[in-house]
């Protein structure tokens, strides 16, 4: 069995198309087709039914691609077992995030997790769209909101505060409002996602009734990179994340129209999550990634605040590995 054409097969059933998958493996469509036409011959039976507008597995072919998938998942643990027993983290850490939160955070971290880890590989997925972990075969993901779904293993990692801003010129232009209610007369930066669009709310530093205020204004915009660079260019007052606007604060670019107050567009308990997929082996690449954006995002000290059983990863190379060899031997680890 050629584990190549194996792959290529569970890659078409998932993507639905041969082109899709062959994007994938950065081959061509007909290698991507003949692949899965060997595997058929091998067999001597059909798994996929083609039609000019979808793939539709066999009855034989579900059956067929259920199995693959588990051996392939078990060849990559038998991969990933054997290789923490040689060293260093090593191996690809499959990642998706927000476009603006890959921009504004991951990639300036990417330096520092090169230099502790060189021999990991990161496959980024920056997207605003929630990715199935599970279906796209995805290692971490760092998400702005609580994942509903149970079957992920979350960990809270800090904290969202958001501020109301706006450019030193559009405040000289235009004066700073005195109170969050003056901000239903401005025109409003807004972002288009649903709940963010026509109301901010506010709470005093006493944590006092909430206020909510209806806003408006001439420019909505569906990315929070693009509401950012507005509001530098001083077309109006926007809701912004701490992480996206600390720098430009602390610079003076951006100026808080409220500090003493708790700004929202939903509610006030807004976090960044770490998500990932609960299973019986965790690979030292993935615990190593793991760590490391604990202790740079949410300034966790190795092994607290952890899910219980993913010990801390020592930062010592020897110390390292001989915590990684008594893993990898146990061979068994707990991520609730």
């Amino acid at each position: 069995m050629d584990t190549e054409h194996l792959k290529i097969f569970v890659e078409v059933v998932q993507q639905g198309s041969f082109a899709s998958a062959a994007r994938k493996f950065d081959i061509d469509p007909s290698a991507a087709t003949r692949a899965v036409t060997s595997l058929e011959k091998d067999l001597g039976l059909r798994l996929l039914e083609r039609t000019t507008r979808q793939l539709v597995l066999t009855e034989a072919g579900k059956v067929y691609h259920e199995n693959a998938c588990k051996i392939l998942q078990e060849l990559q643990q038998a991969a990933d077992e054997a290789r923490d027993l040689a060293g260093s983290p090593a191996g690809v850490v499959r990642v998706t995030t927000s476009v603006t939160y890959g921009h504004a955070v991951i990639l300036k971290l990417l330096p520092a997790l090169r230099e502790a880890y060189p021999a990991l590989e990161i496959d980024l997925l920056l997207t605003d769209s929630i990715v199935d972990l599970l279906a796209e075969r995805v290692d971490v993901a760092l998400r702005l909101r609580q994942d509903s779904d149970t079957s992920l293993i979350g960990t809270r990692l800090a904290k969202i505060r958001y501020h109301v801003c706006a450019s030193p010129e559009y405040l000289k232009q235009h004066g700073s409002p005195r109170t969050p209610a003056e901000l239903a007369e401005r025109d409003c930066l807004r972002c288009s996602l649903r709940g963010y669009r026509t109301q901010w709310r506010f709470r005093d530093a006493a944590g006092a009734a909430v206020q909510v205020v209806n806003v408006g204004g001439w420019l909505v915009v569906s990315n929070s990179l693009a509401l950012h660079r507005s509001a530098l260019d001083g077309l109006g007052p926007a809701l912004l994340a701490d992480w996206l606007v600390r720098d430009d604060l602390a610079s003076s670019r951006l100026v808080d129209l409220f500090p003493n107050h708790e700004a929202t567009p939903t509610d006030f308990d807004n976090s960044v999550w770490l998500l990932y997929t609960s299973r019986s082996y965790v690979p030292k690449r993935v615990r190593a990634f793991v760590e490391f954006i604990k202790q740079r995002i949410g300034g966790v000290a190795p092994g607290l605040d952890a899910p219980a059983g993913l010990a801390a990863l020592p930062t010592d190379s020897e110390a390292l590995r001989s915590a990684m060899l008594r893993d990898a031997q146990s061979a068994t680890y707990s991520l609730v």
